[in-house]
């Protein structure tokens, strides 16, 4: 091999506050040579530590921007020459960057502040905009700041880009207001944000013909609180998103008696039903947004929702403080109401004057949790600096106990009692590596995850051998906490200790998806696959990432690969189930009841992991009720 180029020292050596770009260096050699070998990477003046080497190389070759010819021999492919071209020009882009105002860099090291004000005025920022002047920040801090607000959803990473979401315009605009800007300053900077949205939104209105004002005040409300850019690797159709909260914003209790059902809005909204179903309960139930959604269930098939904050809440929230402040003060001159009673007094008035009468009995059964949310939301307040506050506190408190007095079988009596079981076992037992597995469980189906994470560290000390196993746990326990981006850098670590573990390499690909970044997660299970063609889990994972790109026919057929391959594997009755759902998207519903039917049969007679079952059964049961719904047949 002849003499080599090399990159230029700036390339190769940036100032201190930048990071190296190493799929740069390494696609720099590359078409700046004819070939390179492995060593040529190692030695001087590129000096690429072993395991990074290793793990960007593996990076590259599964995207199709290098490929190996030889033993220990390299070239660049042409998609590796548009990617260097890409790098290339990025890097030498200039951009005039607007920085914040200095009453807000003066007012202390409030790094979110900085990132949120930055990604929101200029466009986007990449990290190297914070490591340098006015700013400074450490990369240590940086980091924890960036995946903060990813985590909480107000801003997102694409391409090594750092954009603002939706939530996080709405987070920018609170912040504003803790500074002594001038109030021109923070008005014109709120009306930019609603005027970005607003623009979409009437187009929104005129499409489907809503003309009423407080259908569109709650609607835009909505909107300007719920970040669609959270739900989209999932739900593609942003119009979709937009259809999913004029249901909740139609059907709010201030518009009874009128109702839309989900069939009739399905019908005409020209949604599909399981889709606005899903959603739905998902934004209401979960904890996917911080807005806070209520539901009163007027009947079985008839919700009506609304949301914290709201007027309606806001007076529903101060009748009910009301009346318990009242009643916890007149305990002390011999009354002493139960909750029944307290309930009832509420109930005389909101029915009088927010609600309906007809609301009487749901909001009966609604209020008791209701309370215990008032009362969860001072109990964790920081501090109580006031008299009230103090005595808020105290009141808010024994309500809790009466709550939970009524109640013996609450979710944290039973998740204690799990846990005090399993401690026993394990205390008797502490080398039963089973024993962990369950107290695991236990914690993530009562959402204890920093719990979850202490005894994955105890686990790590304990069984080091297991150590691939457990860090998998600690990332899937983060991907359940929203903190996919700290997840994905976890199993990176693990593919840099265990290159050839083909198992990281998969679940790499589901984060990928999980981060929607289904292309790249699609060329690492081509890859697996052609390593591998004999892995019916591979075929799985591949055929689950082409449903969320909407190319069902492609995804049967690595569904049914998966089948032929592993017929008796733990996962083959989730896979008839998704040939199911596949061949309903393609309007075939005689092989859709077909295969859904196959995978409700074999979920049915799983005997272990019993969550993970019924989840399952709900949603074959939930297509296999629309297919008789919608087609009129009965199955």
């Amino acid at each position: 091999m002849g003499k080599l180029n090399y990159p230029s020292d700036e390339i190769l050596n940036p100032s201190k506050l930048q990071r190296k770009n190493y799929d740069h260096i390494i696609l720099w050699m590359l078409t700046n040579n004819e070939s390179c070998e492995w060593s040529n990477f190692e030695q001087k003046p590129i000096e690429i530590p072993i395991s990074t080497l290793s793990r960007h190389f593996t990076k590259l070759i599964f995207k199709g921007y290098i490929e190996k010819f030889a033993r220990g021999q390299y070239k660049i492919t042409p998609e590796g020459k548009k990617k260097f071209n890409e790098l290339s020009k990025e890097r030498k882009k200039e951009r005039t960057l607007s920085y914040p105002p200095k009453i807000i860099l003066k007012s202390g090291r409030n790094y979110s502040h900085w990132i949120l004000w930055m990604v929101y005025n200029n466009g986007f920022c990449k990290r190297s905009d914070f490591l340098e002047e006015p700013f400074s920040i450490n990369q240590s801090s940086l980091s924890k700041s960036l995946s903060s607000l990813i985590q909480k959803g107000f801003i997102i990473n694409e391409n090594k880009r750092y954009l603002i979401t939706q939530s996080g315009k709405a987070e920018y605009s609170k912040i504003l207001q803790q500074y002594n800007l001038d109030r021109q300053t923070i008005l014109e900077e709120e009306r930019k944000r609603i005027d970005e949205i607003t623009i979409n939104t009437s187009q929104f209105f005129d499409k489907f013909k809503i003309t009423d004002d407080h259908v569109k005040f709650r609607f835009l409300n909505n909107v300007l609180k719920l970040d669609y850019s959270k739900v989209k690797a999932v739900l593609k159709n942003e119009e979709d998103f937009h259809k999913i909260l004029l249901f909740l914003s139609i059907n709010h209790p201030g518009f009874y008696p009128d109702y839309l059902s989900f069939e009739d809005f399905s019908r005409y909204y020209t949604i599909e039903k399981r889709i606005l179903y899903f959603w739905v309960n998902e934004i209401v139930e979960s904890d996917l947004y911080d807005l806070k959604f209520f539901k009163l269930e007027f009947s079985p098939d008839k919700y009506y929702y609304f949301h914290s904050d709201g007027k309606l809440e806001k007076i529903l929230r101060a009748i009910t403080e009301e009346h318990i402040a009242t009643n916890k003060y007149l305990e002390k001159f011999g009354r002493s109401g139960s909750l029944n009673s307290i309930i009832d007094d509420i109930l005389e008035e909101i029915c009088k004057t927010i609600f309906h009468k007809q609301f009487k009995e749901p909001l009966r059964e609604f209020l008791p949790g209701y309370i215990k949310y008032l009362a969860y939301k001072i109990e964790t307040k920081k501090e109580f600096k006031e008299t009230y506050d103090k005595l808020e506190g105290i009141i808010w408190q024994s309500m809790t106990d009466l709550i939970e007095s009524q109640n013996s079988e609450t979710l944290d009596a039973q998740y204690r009692d799990k846990i005090k079981d399993i401690d026993k076992e394990i205390k008797i037992n502490p080398n039963n590596y089973e024993l962990y597995n369950s107290k695991i469980r236990i914690l993530l189906y009562f959402n204890q995850y920093s719990e979850v994470l202490t005894v994955v560290e105890k686990m790590k000390e304990l069984f080091p051998e297991r150590e691939v196993d457990i860090m998998i746990k600690k990332a899937y326990t983060l991907k359940k906490d929203k903190n996919l981006e700290e997840g994905l850098e976890i199993i990176e670590e693990l593919l840099e200790k265990y290159p050839k573990n083909n198992t990281l390499y998969n679940y790499k690909a589901y984060w990928l998806s999980y981060l929607g970044k289904n292309q790249e997660a699609l060329i690492i299970l081509r890859g697996l696959i052609e390593k591998e063609p004999e892995k019916g889990i591979y075929h799985d994972t591949l055929g689950e990432i082409l449903i969320t790109l909407k190319e069902y026919e492609k995804a049967i057929e690595e569904f049914q690969r998966a089948i032929e391959i592993n017929s008796d594997e733990w996962f083959i009755h989730q896979t008839y189930i998704k040939i199911g759902i596949c061949y309903i998207a393609l309007e075939n519903i005689e092989l859709a009841v077909q295969n859904l039917k196959i995978g409700k049969k074999l979920t049915s007679k799983i005997v272990s992991d019993i969550e993970s079952k019924n989840k399952w059964l709900a949603i074959v049961d939930l297509f296999l009720e629309e297919i008789e719904v919608e087609e009129g047949i009965v199955l």
